[in-house]
This record gives C-alpha cells, structure tokens and sequence, in this order.
C-alpha cells in the first residue's frame, strides 16, 4: 500500500490542502498533517522552545491532523507517529501563491518537503500561482491538484536521486487553458525597494519589508515558465555545497 502524506503552510482549513489530499486519494492512502493556522514564509523552521500538539480533525475525506507546530513540524509528526507506518511520499501544498525563484528560501510549503528529504522521503511543494491580496474570483485548486497527481505518480515510479525534490507552480488557469508543463530552473527574484517607510502622524513608523519585487532569470526559468501560461516543475536539491568554488579552492593537491 502507497502511503502518501499531505502538509502545508497555509493551515488546515486551506482549500488547497483539502483538493491536494482528495485528488491523491487515486494513488494510495493519503494523511493530512497541517498547522492548526497560517504559517506561510516560516520556511525550514522547527520548534525548539515549546512542545508540539496535533489534533484530529473529524468529518473529512481522509485521515487530518492539526498541529500547533511548523510545517516541517507536521513532516516529523506525520512520518514518526501518523501515518500509519512509514510514507512513501510527502506532498507539501497546495500553497495559495507562488514559490518562484528567490521566493522558495522563504516558503513554509518548500521548507516542509525540505524536510521530507531530510529524513530521506521523496517531496513535492505545489503553489497556485495567486496571493491571499489579489481578490481572484476563481481559485483553480483542481488544475494544480491535477499536475500535482501526475508529477507524484512519476515521482513514485521513477523516484529523484536522494536529496532532490520538485518544486510545482501553477498559473491559475482552468486546465483547458494550461498551455503545457515545463521543466525548468529556479529563477532570480530581487527587490528594487526591499523596505518601504511610512510615518504616521502619532510618530510610529510603519515597513513594509517586500515591496515591488523585480522578477528575472531567462529563459527556461520558474518565473518565465509561469508567466507564459506553463506549470512549471523544478527539480531542487538540499545540499547547498557550491562545488565549483569546492573544486577550485578547497581541494588539497595530490603528492607527487
């Protein structure tokens, strides 16, 4: 039996998770594991000061938990204790709002497949490329739900190298109107004014630490992918080591 578990950094009540979970019931048993609110751009973080509750959740389509803790809090709980036995997948999402370029450093949805890898479980975060500010009339959960089944079938039949995860954007679009899939390479994002300053006439100064982000990185990036109507799919890894500069400046010359 494929066991497959469900996080997010939205919360439990997200109608993203709830889709995800449902559309990954064809491929096996699915358990939700989700904070019991938003935790969105908490990244990796785990906790460390306080212990950690997890809750049942009653009356939904599969197994839900909420948990007082972090996203890749939900992804120890949900592996060691949850599930039932040890998960053949964790799928993080669906994330209302994109994770492209810069952006994934900051993402709770990409920190909990971070941590599947971790402890050496194949991973996808999957984001609809909206945000909780712009007042969609239409939120396409299903078109993300349904790319997110494809790349988590392929990934359980032919799983990535240890270490490697995908990292899944959609456009919100109704599927009929996807232009395709591409597979790409994670963008750049800056911000031209990384902090805005407002002072108000009590005296206080108000930031706001993400103003007008500027979008790059070319051809056959996340960013580009998703601006073209394309759901991009990026393979990402967690080892960080730079191995140009490795090879370049940190090897000991063989003695002759």
């Amino acid at each position: 039996m494929t066991r497959i578990l469900v996080v997010n950094d939205d919360g439990i009540e997200s109608d993203g998770i709830v889709a995800l979970a449902d559309a990954l019931r064809a491929l096996g048993d699915v358990t939700v594991v989700a904070p019991d609110s938003d935790r969105s751009g908490t990244s990796h973080s785990i906790s460390t000061q306080h212990v950690v509750t997890a809750i049942e959740r009653r009356g939904r389509s599969v197994r839900s938990y909420a948990c007082s803790g972090t996203p890749a809090d939900c992804v120890v709980l949900g592996v060691n204790e949850l599930c039932g036995g040890r998960p053949d997948l964790v799928v993080s999402g669906i994330n209302r709002g994109a994770n492209l370029a810069d952006d994934i450093n900051y993402s709770g949805t990409v920190g909990a497949a971070v941590e599947a890898v971790v402890v050496g479980i194949p991973a996808i975060a999957v984001s609809l490329c909206t945000s909780w500010i712009e007042n969609e009339d239409v939120l396409h959960w299903q078109t993300a739900a349904e790319i997110a089944v494809e790349i988590a079938g392929r990934t359980l039949a032919v799983p990535l190298p240890a270490g490697s995860y995908w990292n899944v954007n959609v456009p919100n679009l109704e599927r009929s109107a996807l232009a395709g899939v591409r597979y790409t390479r994670q963008g750049r994002k800056s911000y031209a004014e990384r902090m805005a300053r407002d002072v108000k006439t009590d005296g206080v100064a108000y930031y706001w630490v993400w103003a007008n982000p500027r979008v790059g990185g070319g051809d056959a990036t996340d960013t580009e992918a998703v601006e073209a109507g394309f759901a991009s799919v990026t393979p990402l890894r967690i080892d960080r080591t730079d191995e140009a500069v490795f090879d370049r400046y940190c090897t000991t010359p063989s003695e002759a």
